[in-house]
Order: structure tokens, then sequence, then C-alpha cells
């Protein structure tokens, strides 16, 4: 009965097959993406349509958002950091809106999925390759990897290859752990015991989602001022 319950466990937070291309399967997770997608879209043209100097609705929400990640970027990297506010507040707010995904009934947050966390990952660590070889040159980018000494080079190699592995395992096994913990109690005690365990979801994906974005200002930072 155990092992039984325990199955049940997992069929609940793994992915599945939603339908075929062809020959290719198309998992619950790419489809939640989707939906998150459709949702996330018109929301923003709607919110973003008619902006004002004096802020109103829900633009008091997308200027809170611009303001914390824009100071953060700019005590880090002075003015210059605010260029890179579009690719952290974006990065935030699309792993928000998957990370909570599970308020729509029957939904698997698609971060729950370590398919999602490392496709994010990996892309966000070349986009801030790709910002440090163009702010250093290629060049300098490659000496960076010998600073401050050159015997460290091995260590600031592997560093730059842990950061996807680093990334997409933090958000994965968080948003996972949380959401097994969620179907679990579920199944013992179905009507009291999960409602604040999901109150702590919520925070835990607002977190979760701030997390990636920070270390990702960092990681841009980095390659941006030097070590």
């Amino acid at each position: 009965m155990g092992f039984e319950a325990l199955q049940g466990v997992l069929e609940h937070v793994q992915p599945s097959v939603v339908f075929h291309l062809g020959s290719i399967p198309v998992y619950s997770t790419v489809v939640n993406t989707w939906v998150i997608m459709a949702i996330l879209l018109p929301l923003a043209y709607f919110l973003a349509r008619n902006l004002s100097t004096v802020p109103r609705g829900g633009q008091h929400l997308l200027e809170f958002v611009a303001d914390f990640f824009g100071e953060i970027l700019e005590d880090n990297m002075g003015k210059e950091g605010k260029k890179f506010l579009p690719l952290v507040g974006t990065l935030f707010i699309f792993i928000l809106f998957l990370n909570l995904a599970w308020v729509i009934p029957g939904m698997r947050p698609p971060t729950t999925d370590l398919s999602t966390t490392v496709g994010f990952a990996v892309v966000t660590i070349l986009l801030v390759e790709i910002i440090g070889i163009k702010k250093q040159g290629l060049w300098g980018y490659i000496k960076h990897f010998f600073q401050p000494n050159p015997l460290l080079f091995p260590l600031n190699l592997i560093e730059e290859l842990v950061k996807p592995v680093s990334l997409s395992l933090r958000l994965f096994a968080n948003m996972f752990g949380e959401k097994t913990v969620v179907a679990v109690l579920f199944m013992m005690i179905p009507l009291i015991v999960p409602v604040p365990v999901q109150l702590l979801g919520v925070i835990m994906g607002l977190i979760q989602a701030l997390v990636f974005s920070l270390l990702t200002a960092i990681y841009i930072s980095s390659l941006v001022q030097g070590h």
C-alpha cells in the first residue's frame, strides 16, 4: 500500500504525455508552459498599454518590479546595469508565473520538471557569457579566466561550468520538493493541512524566481565589472 501511495505521488508530480506531433511526444510541461505564456503575454500587454507619468492600476506593480531590479543592477554595475533590466525582470516574471501555475486546477508547475529549469539555466548562462564577450572583447573574456592569478584558471573555468548546474538544480529541487510535499499531504489530510503549505508554496515560488533573477544579475556583474 505504501508503494502504491508513493507511485501515486510520483504520477501526480511527474510530467505526462498530452499528445503527439507525429512520433514526437508533447509533455504536460510544454503544454503548461504554453498556457502560462497565453496568460502572461496578453496580461503584460493590458498592463503596459496605457502607461502614464502618474502610475495607476497595474502600472504600480510593473514599476515596483522595474525599480526593485533596476536599483539592484545599478548598485552592482552603475547606470550601465539598467541595460540588463529587461533580461533580469523578464526572467523573474516568467519564472514566477511558472512557479505559481499550480493555482490553475490540474496544472503542474513547469519548473517541477528538470528539463525546464535546465533550459532556463543554459540559455541564461549563454546570454551572460555573450554579454561578457561583448563587454570585454573575446581576448578580455578569455583573460578573465586567468585572474587574479593564472593558477586559478581551472577553478575559474569550473565556476563557469557549474553555474547552469547550480541554477537549474536549485530551482528544480525547491519547486519539485514543495509540490511533492503538498501532494503527500493532500493524500494524508486532504482538507486542512495542505492549505498553509500551499500558502508557503506561493512564498517559495516568489523566492525562487527572485533568487534565479538575482543570481543572473550577479553573474552579469561579475563579467561586466570583473572579479
